[in-house]
């Protein structure tokens, strides 16, 4: 996709909004509360617009109003509402519902404004595991079956990101204990989703252990160094693209040559590819974690 999408099938409505399509239908012809367009083939098509409205409904509609009671509300109105609810209910499913409607009308003022209302409740913790990490999964489905474009996932991860970085600076004072180990947090090289890395060193630094945050597209050449400074340094990092099925082990057997001479370096690998790799067929200086909280129970053993 090279485009924001404008248009929308009612299954995209239906995905966006949790409502089932058999029920926008009814919606749509009781109350008339949207105005699909037909194709030639007599196919529903719905703008940009109809999904935001849909989406306030669904707002509205899981706070207790009643539909028929949402079809008398003034369009001009339904806004409104809406915001008031955003920042005076913070609920995790009304939040989840707002953020995906700042993200279709890229909207900062609704993200922020909805963050706040959360944050008066809620620490950054509970807010990135109760809501943002949900948020995130709906994303992957929605950019999987073509809800979403490019545009609008890089709005909302930027926006996310931003909350981590602001929320990691304020521990960054802390210094880290007795026990600390030593975290070197990079990507491999042309892997750029970094958010689950970011919000692992924010958790690891919570902890009070010492992270080198390295970022993105990092090169294993880039990692030597780090040996002659730390005597035994954790590796971690997250593949969510690369290294592709066909190189994962090639690359496990450059970081082994790389970086396990003399003290072995630990590799401690998190995301999507490692569902393609055996625990029990890996060196152990390296090991695979199917999730954060699996990885920060591991730091407990």
């Amino acid at each position: 996709m090279n485009s924001v999408k404008k248009s929308f099938g009612i299954r995209d409505l239906e995905n966006l909004s949790g409502i089932k399509a058999h029920t926008i239908r009814i919606w749509e012809k009781r109350y008339g509360l949207l105005n699909p367009e037909r194709t030639e083939t007599n196919i529903r098509t719905y703008s940009l617009q109809s999904l935001q409205k849909l989406l306030n409904i669904t707002l509205l509609y899981n706070n207790g109003y009643k539909i028929s009671k949402i079809a008398e509300i003034p369009e001009s109105e339904i806004n409104h509402r809406v915001r008031e609810i955003v920042v005076q209910n913070s609920v995790k499913s009304h939040a989840i519902n707002a953020f995906k409607l700042a993200m279709i009308n890229f909207d900062h003022s609704l993200f922020q404004k909805t963050y706040s209302g959360l944050l008066a409740e809620k620490s950054f913790r509970e807010i990135f595991w109760e809501v943002f990490m949900p948020l995130l999964h709906e994303l992957g489905l929605l950019w999987q079956s073509d809800t979403i474009g490019p545009a609008h996932e890089h709005f909302i991860t930027h926006l996310i990101k931003q909350k981590i970085y602001t929320s990691t600076e304020k521990l960054q004072s802390l210094e880290p204990s007795k026990e600390a180990k030593v975290f070197v947090l990079f990507l491999p090289e042309n892997e750029i989703h970094e958010i689950g890395l970011l919000f692992a060193n924010y958790e690891l630094i919570l902890r009070g252990h010492k992270t080198i945050y390295l970022g993105q597209t990092i090169p294993l050449e880039s990692l030597v160094d780090l040996k002659k400074y730390y005597d035994n340094p954790y590796f971690l990092s997250y593949f969510t693209v690369t290294p592709t099925k066909d190189d994962l082990h090639k690359y496990l057997e450059d970081f082994q040559e790389k970086l396990s001479s003399g003290v072995p370096g630990k590799l401690w690998i998190l995301g999507r590819q490692t569902e393609h790799l055996t625990e029990t067929q890996l060196p152990e200086n390296i090991a695979i974690f199917h999730s954060i909280e699996q990885m920060l129970s591991a730091l407990q053993e």
